[in-house]
C-alpha cells in the first residue's frame, strides 16, 4: 500500500483547500462590510467606510457588546472555578455515582438550547431573576460548564502527582500544595477552558434570546433583531469589527503566552 508523506503535496493541497473552504465565509463577510451600497453587495469598483462609521450612530450594538463582554467574563471565570474542583474530585477519586455525576455535568452538551431557554425562562420567572445579569450568569454557567470542565479534566489528568507528593513531604499545607505547586501544573488546561468557555458564551445566541430582556441584550441577540428588521451591511460591518478584534487578541495573546501552550497545553 502506498503511503503518503503528511507534508506531502497532497496533504498540504488538502489542507490549504480545508482553510479555505473554513475562512471563505469570513472573507466574504469582511469583503461586503466595505461596500458602500445600502443592500448587501460584493464592491468591486469601489470600497467604503461608510458602515462602519454607522456602527457609531447604533450604541445599542456598542452596549450590547460590552455587555456580552461582561456577562462573558462572569460566566467562564464561574465555570472555571467550578470546574477545578469538580476535575480534581472526579479524575483522583472513585466513589458512587461518579459516572453519574460526570453526565450531569455533561448533559448540557446534549439538551437543544431551545429546550434550556425555555425551561431557564420559566425557572427565571418564578424567581424574579428573568433578564437579569445574575440570572444569565446563572444560566451561561450551566451551558459552557461543559467545555471548561473537560480542558481542566485533561490537565488534571495528565499531571504528575510527584511534585504533589514532595511538596506535601515537605511540610506544605494542602491548601500551600494546591495553590503553588497544583493550580500551577494545570494552567494551560485552566486557561485554555477559560478562554473556550469565554468564546461560548459570548457567542451564545438561542438560549439567551429566551432569557434576555431589552436592559440585558447581547451583541448576537442584538444582530439577530436587527437582522429580522433591516437588510444592510450593518451586520457585516459589526461582524467584521469582531472578526478584527478577535485576531488582534489571538495575535497578543499568542506573542504574550502562546496559542500552543495556552490552548493545547504545549
Amino acid at each position: 500500500m502506498r503511503r503518503y508523506d503528511k507534508n506531502g503535496p497532497i496533504a498540504l493541497t488538502f489542507n490549504a483547500l480545508f482553510l479555505i473552504f473554513i475562512l471563505a465565509p469570513l472573507f466574504v463577510v469582511c469583503w461586503v462590510s466595505f461596500t458602500p451600497e445600502g443592500f448587501l453587495s460584493m464592491p468591486t469598483t469601489e470600497f467604503s467606510l461608510r458602515w462602519f462609521v454607522a456602527i457609531l450612530d447604533h450604541p445599542e450594538f456598542i452596549s450590547a457588546f460590552l455587555f456580552s463582554v461582561y456577562l462573558a467574563f462572569g460566566s467562564a471565570t464561574v465555570a472555571v472555578a467550578l470546574a477545578v474542583p469538580a476535575a480534581l474530585a472526579t479524575a483522583r477519586y472513585r466513589f458512587p455515582g461518579r459516572g453519574m455525576i460526570m453526565a450531569f455535568f455533561m448533559s448540557p452538551l446534549m439538551i437543544p438550547h431551545v429546550v434550556l431557554g425555555v425551561a431557564f425562562l420559566s425557572y427565571l420567572s418564578s424567581l424574579g431573576w428573568a433578564g437579569t445579569y445574575i440570572g444569565l450568569v446563572a444560566c451561561h454557567v450551566i451551558l459552557i460548564m461543559p467545555y471548561a470542565l473537560r480542558l481542566v479534566l485533561a490537565s488534571v489528568t495528565g499531571m504528575d502527582k510527584a511534585a504533589e507528593q514532595a511538596a506535601r513531604s515537605l511540610g506544605a499545607s494542602r491548601w500551600t500544595t494546591f495553590r503553588r505547586v497544583t493550580i500551577p501544573l494545570i494552567m494551560p488546561g485552566v486557561t485554555g477552558g477559560w478562554v473556550l468557555a469565554f468564546i461560548t458564551s459570548f457567542d451564545e445566541l438561542t438560549m439567551t434570546l429566551f432569557i434576555a430582556s431589552p436592559s440585558s441584550t447581547t451583541l448576537p441577540v442584538r444582530m439577530y433583531q436587527h437582522i429580522t428588521e433591516n437588510v444592510d451591511p450593518l451586520i457585516a460591518s459589526v461582524s467584521a469589527v469582531i472578526i478584527f478584534i478577535t485576531m488582534i487578541l489571538m495575535f497578543v495573546l499568542d506573542r504574550i503566552f502562546g496559542l500552543d501552550k495556552l490552548l493545547v497545553g504545549k
